[in-house]
């Protein structure tokens, strides 16, 4: 369960610094045709706790990998 955790926040946290940062969100839903969605999801509200989120998930799982062996 730790090594899922670990994955899935490792990626999420990347993902979602990745679009705090860098234009790549804009540009991923302008590409699959929902620009409509950038006033909505491209707001430090909702990107910046993802981040923390995946951030946290992330430490969680290294935790319980450690704490398994």
């Amino acid at each position: 369960m730790g090594r899922i955790l670990a994955w899935i926040g490792g990626f999420g946290a990347v993902i979602g610094i990745l679009c705090c940062f860098t234009p790549l969100l804009p540009a991923v839903l302008t590409a699959i045709g929902a620009a409509g969605l950038i006033d909505t999801l491209y707001r430090d509200a909702i990107l910046l706790p993802f981040a923390g989120f995946s951030i946290l998930m992330f430490g969680a799982g290294l935790w319980l990998m450690r704490k398994s062996n």
